[in-house]
């Protein structure tokens, strides 16, 4: 069985500019897509913590360094400029992988620039019947 896990999110990034008149999708700074581990068209979650607002989009780089993360088309009416977001990018894991599985957390300041990266330290428990079911 394959499990939906969250393999990374980029923590309270503040969003540079909402545009409308864009065809859809969220710009990320490459150095935030690199480190949060987000591939350009890689579907990703942004969550407004302003709002409530939930939305699925695809990622697309901007710049390196440029700290830019806009929302673009249709969710440019749901998360505006200023808002702060979590984007969390999500991966398909076995029970096996899970075992060594931890997803990495990228902090940023409110220009988007990285403070620190944590990986989560604590590995996923399985159930012990589940372990010797997979042995």
């Amino acid at each position: 069985m394959l499990r939906h896990i969250c393999k990374s999110k980029i923590h309270r990034a503040r969003v540079t500019d909402a545009n409308l008149n864009y065809m859809g999708s969220i710009t990320i700074s490459e150095d935030l897509m690199e480190a949060a581990d987000i591939l350009p068209y890689e579907r990703v979650q942004v969550v407004d913590l302003d709002n409530g607002a939930r939305l699925e989009t695809y990622a697309i780089p901007a710049p390196a360094g440029s700290g830019d993360v806009c929302l673009n088309g249709a969710a440019a009416r749901l998360i505006h400029k200023d808002d702060t977001v979590i984007i969390i990018s999500y991966c398909m894991l076995n029970e096996h992988e899970l075992r060594d599985f931890r997803p990495r957390v990228i902090f940023v300041d409110r220009n988007n620039r990285i403070l620190r990266t944590e990986t989560m330290e604590r590995p996923f428990e399985i159930p012990r019947e589940l372990i010797s079911d997979l042995c």
